[in-house]
């Protein structure tokens, strides 16, 4: 999606590591990690870790400063999006949308057949985006069983 507000936004694939990509992570567990902190605790370890040598592409937008992230990763032969997070005042723009179209051309380009994802169940805006984005939801799957209120969704690329 491109409007008069994304019109000289880009994205931009990163390192794993790169300082923007690294802020904006920290930023969104620090918005979205207090409202999951009880489940997490319950947990023997946490599904959505992530260990920077899993990751098959990591996307920084910038409108003109760092705005949003994504990365993928394989999983079970899928591509799966992780760390989706757009800066408060850059939601409404149109970034979760070139992130997400940046996401989907990635896994496009490495052959995947669908892209999946997981959000929480505290997540309502989330949900709502990836529906209207074309996702339909699906049953869990690992690592996200242990978390029966997530919301699994796919998209099929082929």
């Amino acid at each position: 999606m491109t409007d008069a507000r994304t019109e000289s936004a880009v994205v931009v694939a990163v390192a794993w590591d790169d300082a923007d990509a690294v802020a904006l992570r920290a930023e969104m567990a620090a918005e979205v990690g207090p409202r999951y902190a009880a489940l997490l605790r319950s947990l023997p370890e946490n599904p959505n870790a992530v260990a920077a040598e899993a990751v098959a592409g990591t996307f920084v937008g910038y409108a003109p400063d760092a705005a949003g992230h994504v990365a993928i990763r394989w999983n079970r032969g899928d591509i799966e999006v992780k760390r989706m997070f757009v800066r408060p005042r850059h939601r409404g723009t149109g970034m979760a949308d070139l992130l997400l179209a940046a996401a989907e051309t990635a896994a496009r380009d490495l052959s995947a057949p669908r892209v999946v994802l997981q959000t929480g169940h505290l997540q309502p805006e989330a949900v709502r985006f990836y529906e209207r984005s074309g996702y339909h939801r699906i049953p869990l799957f690992p690592p996200y069983e242990h978390l029966p209120l997530s919301n699994c969704f796919a998209k099929h690329l082929i």
